[in-house]
């Protein structure tokens, strides 16, 4: 499917760097896809400790991943607490070309088009258990080892897979901040091509 024409070139210029994944991170990857091709409505809920960086990036990555290569899934995010979509993050997707609005409030909703073709991704911060995500028949996806630790059994979930990355907040009010979360977003965003380009 047609993506947003700024999203297709960031795309385009991911896909001939996905053979440099390196091996062990495929196997891992490779559970993903596994568990998408063997599930009816596969739904996958990405799970970091405050929902706010990466697991929105897999959300988002992944869904936009789905769609490139039209696959039917539905993506989730949540976190073992709620507080806020970050800035950082949302600044990071805009760069790559995601079309981003939010609403008012302190948590606010935001809206995230990757193609005019679909509806666009709510996306907000939440704890991995609540409203609108799924109540089971899903893959938790743990991004970070905090949330991994905290949470040993996700309720609900028919798989569990570890997908840690490194969170880029370590970066925020330094010179870096940018160069780390483009470097966190093409890597989730090269993942999470990898998986839907195997199924």
């Amino acid at each position: 499917m047609e993506l947003n024409p700024n999203l297709e070139k960031y795309i385009d210029s991911l896909k001939p760097k996905l053979d440099q994944i390196d091996v062990g991170r495929r196997e891992l990857l490779m559970s993903v896809a596994d568990y998408i091709r063997t599930s009816v409505h596969p739904k996958l809920n990405f799970i970091c400790t405050h929902n706010s960086r990466r697991s929105h990036l897999g959300q988002i990555w992944a869904q936009t991943a789905a769609t490139h290569f039209d696959v039917e899934i539905k993506t989730f995010s949540g976190g073992t607490e709620a507080t806020v979509f970050h800035p950082n993050a949302i600044a990071a997707l805009e760069r790559a070309g995601f079309e981003i609005k939010a609403s008012d409030g302190t948590n606010p909703k935001y809206s995230v088009r990757f193609s005019d073709k679909v509806d666009p991704l709510v996306c907000f911060s939440k704890k991995y258990d609540e409203e609108p995500n799924p109540q089971k028949y899903f893959a938790a996806i743990m991004t970070c080892s905090e949330a991994d630790q905290e949470c040993p059994l996700i309720f609900g979930a028919s798989e569990r897979i570890k997908l840690l990355y490194e969170d880029p907040k370590i970066a925020d009010g330094t010179p870096k901040e940018a160069a780390r979360y483009d470097e966190r977003c093409r890597q989730i965003a090269s993942e999470m091509l990898y998986v839907f380009s195997s199924i």
